[in-house]
Parts: structure tokens; C-alpha cells; sequence
């Protein structure tokens, strides 16, 4: 019988279930490749100002609250009541368009960080990404749907994108607190 003291949190169960594949670690060696070869185009100052070099830890952590702010407001006055009609219509959709504004930088940002990492951490880290602009991507359609006044199909796809979003940051605080993602340094190293 396995002590509960030496039992792997479930976090730790589910992480290894969807990142321990062949397939994604073959995923992550070729999008790998192609970023380093993207960021030896980029001038260096702007790659230390994306790592967080002149704050001493990474900035992608910091933009996180921005998109996810946006989108979890964007919810919640999409199905709180109001006092007219679609009263709450304007402000849920300014708040998906904020959020949503922000996750640009946000990405950019958790990519190049996840360029510098390696083993379990590049593949939970790939599959961390997918979800969250897999996320971004709905939500894109969700505001061309919404300005076409399908509303529903609007809703719908911007709370998809909110569950793929929450999926995405657990995996994210895998990264931190699992494996020391830029944990108390910036990512000018390879880390995982």
C-alpha cells in the first residue's frame, strides 16, 4: 500500500497524464527550433525588456492578470442580470476586448519564456500555451460574433475560452510551482 505522504499530488498526476507523450515533447523540439531561430532576428535589448531583464523576474506572469481579468469580468456581466435588456452588453464586451487586447503581449511574452525551457516543463509548458491561445482565439471569435449581434454564439464561445483558460493556468502553476519556472530569476537560462 502507498503511504499518503509518498503519494504525488493529483496536480502531479494530471500534469504528467497530458504532458508525458512522445508526441508533444516532437511538438515542442521543432516549435522550439523555431523560435530561438525567431529571437536571433529580435535585438537583444528587446528580448531582455520581454524576459524581464530590467525587473530582475519575468514580466509574462504580470500580463497574465490582464486577459484573464478582461475575460472573467466579460463572463460574469454576460450573465448577471440587469436592469434593461442587454444592459450589461457594452461593458462585457469592453471588457473581452481589454482582455483580450492584453493577452497579445501576454503570449508573446509566455512564449519566449517557454523557448528557454526543457523536459517536462517545455512539454506541459507547449500544451500550457495551446490551451491559452486556443483561449485567445475564441475569444477573437466571440467579438466578431458579438458585433454581428450573435450574442449567443458570442457568450458561447467566449466561456469556452474561459474554461480553456483556467485548463491553461493550472498548467501554468505547474510550471511555477512544480518546476521553478522563473522563480525568483529571470529566464535568460534554461530552466525545467
Amino acid at each position: 500500500m502507498v503511504s499518503l505522504l509518498h503519494r504525488p499530488p493529483p496536480a502531479h498526476i494530471v500534469e504528467d497524464a497530458v504532458s508525458n507523450h512522445d508526441t508533444v515533447e516532437s511538438v515542442a523540439d521543432t516549435l522550439q527550433t523555431l523560435l530561438k531561430g525567431a529571437e536571433a532576428i529580435i535585438p537583444a535589448g528587446v528580448l531582455d525588456l520581454l524576459h524581464g531583464e530590467p525587473v530582475g523576474h519575468p514580466i509574462h506572469p504580470l500580463l497574465v492578470h490582464v486577459p484573464l481579468g478582461g475575460w472573467v469580468i466579460a463572463a460574469a456581466l454576460d450573465h448577471l442580470p440587469a436592469k434593461a435588456p442587454g444592459g450589461n452588453d457594452h461593458a462585457a464586451d469592453l471588457a473581452l476586448t481589454l482582455g483580450t487586447l492584453g493577452a497579445v503581449p501576454t503570449i508573446a511574452t509566455g512564449w519566449l519564456d517557454w523557448s528557454n525551457t526543457r523536459g517536462e516543463a517545455r512539454r506541459s509548458g507547449l500544451i500550457h500555451g495551446a490551451l491559452n491561445e486556443t483561449a485567445f482565439l475564441l475569444n477573437v471569435g466571440s467579438l466578431l460574433a458579438r458585433r454581428r449581434g450573435q450574442r449567443g454564439l458570442g457568450k458561447a464561445l467566449s466561456g469556452a475560452a474561459l474554461g480553456l483558460a483556467v485548463a491553461g493556468g493550472f498548467l501554468g502553476g505547474e510550471l511555477v510551482y512544480r518546476h521553478g519556472l522563473g522563480v525568483g530569476r529571470t529566464l535568460a537560462h534554461r530552466q525545467g
